[in-house]
């Protein structure tokens, strides 16, 4: 949909396995702008689950979302896929500042379990919170597997998109979801094949995972329960109303919803501890985005389990749009929060 015309803008393209989200933003008055947005979603996208090895049809839903959109920009920014991507807080003796890359290659070495020849590095100094000075270097590291960077390369140039950077979709979200927020946030992105969770203090993801739980899990459980087919169980998913389930229900759809479910709270009551643990202070609050946030009550439902404070992160909320979008925008919110995370890396 477009908005306005452009200026100096900029895409943030998130191809996530069943769909690709496009946001056009620029920056305007000091503030970030929406200018178009896009999507294509489940079977409409036709990448099944092999877009990387299709550059070419990628390429195509790329420029078919930006063309339906109104979208002119040319210079974009990708995210890479959480689950693919090694990240790790790392620490390095202090060195000269000509040494630091190679002190950097060398602990990424301990770390990391391929050959580094394999992977494309990237790497900045942090300070951690309440940090000692101990006489080392805090570094946070990123490694990508080379042939997955290539693929993303081949998706953009057969589309004619200029790609000026790829990140890891966890720093996206953190743009779009966490901002200036110095508090102890755990993310959670609740993807198709996938959920990435990580735990981000001052604005640093200090403790990142993947879990191989998502939305399409539901789906499919609802779909051998009551037989039918997964465009009908993907519908039912989302009319289902969690506010009221139990461990103890009797209805086999909602439970069955709860076994399935029960891997990810399990996966996110350890990664509770394990911050807590090691940092010695507790996580704050939830914040889900993603398709699988949109179950009905499901941000009360995990508070109720975790005791923690959940609620539905909202990309949108330091971004100028007509006023008229913001039921809309709402209702896409935690599918577009990768994309406008990544757009405003080059508008903020």
């Amino acid at each position: 949909m477009g908005l306005f015309s452009p200026a100096s803008s900029y895409l943030g393209i998130d191809i996530g396995v069943s769909s690709i989200k496009i946001v056009e933003l620029k920056q305007d008055k000091n503030q970030p702008k929406l200018l178009s947005y896009g999507f294509t979603e489940g079977s409409q996208a036709g990448l099944a689950f092999d877009w990387p090895s299709n550059a070419k049809r990628a390429a195509q839903m790329i420029n078919k979302v930006r063309h339906e959109a109104g979208m002119n920009a040319r210079q974009a920014i990708a995210a890479l896929p959480g689950y693919a991507v090694f990240s790790s807080v790392i620490s390095i003796a202090k060195v000269a500042k000509s040494e630091i890359d190679s002190a950097v290659r060398w602990e990424a070495k301990k770390v990391i379990p391929v050959p580094l020849e394999d992977m494309v590095l990237d790497w900045r100094k942090i300070e951690l919170p309440n940090e000692a000075n101990n006489g080392t270097i805090s570094v946070l590291l990123t490694g990508a597997p080379r042939s997955m960077v290539k693929k993303y390369i081949d998706i953009f140039k057969e589309a004619e998109i200029n790609l000026l950077s790829l990140e890891t979709d966890t720093f996206s979200l953190v743009r779009s979801l966490v901002g200036h927020d110095t508090s102890t946030v755990m993310l959670a992105e609740l993807g198709t094949n996938t959920t990435e969770i990580s735990v981000i203090d001052q604005g640093i993801p200090l403790l990142m995972r993947s879990i191989d739980m998502g939305g399409i899990s539901i789906t499919k459980a609802i779909s051998e329960n009551l037989g039918v087919g997964l465009d009908r169980a993907e519908q039912f998913k989302f009319d289902l109303n969690l506010g009221g389930l139990d461990q103890n229900s009797q209805d086999a759809v909602p439970k069955t919803i709860i076994e399935v479910i029960n891997p990810l709270i399990n996966e996110l009551k350890y990664v509770i501890n394990i911050f807590n643990n090691k940092h010695g202070r507790p996580v704050e609050k939830l914040v889900l985005s993603g398709g699988g946030a949109l179950l009905v009550n499901l941000p009360s439902y995990l508070s109720k389990i975790l005791n923690l404070n959940v609620i539905i992160g909202s990309p949108w909320s330091r971004i100028s749009y007509p006023a008229d979008l913001k039921p809309v925008l709402d209702e896409i919110a935690p599918r577009m929060s990768v994309a406008v995370g990544l757009a405003l890396r080059q508008v903020e």
